[in-house]
């Protein structure tokens, strides 16, 4: 697994890459659907109809990127959506909206 980034935009990068997949999309809504009480591990593979390998390295990469948080209840491991990091993606990406609406199309830089 890939070690996640130390500066702000790389973190980011890792984030949103990790997400760059139809079936972790999949796994993100189920999750953030389930709300704050998540869902076993078993249920979220039995709703995305996955082999158990595929779902555990899709997964992964989401607990990885610190957007999937996991914890063990007896024995089960409780999946949840981590609700201010998935926030922080949408805020990234917006909190500079249309601060440069008057300049023209070729004055714009990254």
């Amino acid at each position: 697994m890939a070690k996640a980034p130390t500066s702000i935009e790389a973190a980011t990068a890792f984030k949103f890459a990790s997400l760059g997949s139809p079936i972790r999309l999949r796994l993100i809504r189920l999750l953030v659907r389930a709300g704050d009480g998540g869902m076993t591990v078993g249920e979220l593979q039995r709703r995305l109809a996955l082999p158990a390998s595929t779902h555990a390295h899709h997964l992964s990469a989401l607990v990885s990127a610190g957007l999937v948080g996991q914890e063990r209840r007896g024995r089960e491991i409780i999946c949840t959506a981590d609700f201010p990091a998935l926030r922080g993606l949408g805020e990234y990406l917006l909190d500079q909206c249309c601060i440069e609406a008057d300049k023209g199309a070729g004055d714009l830089a990254a």
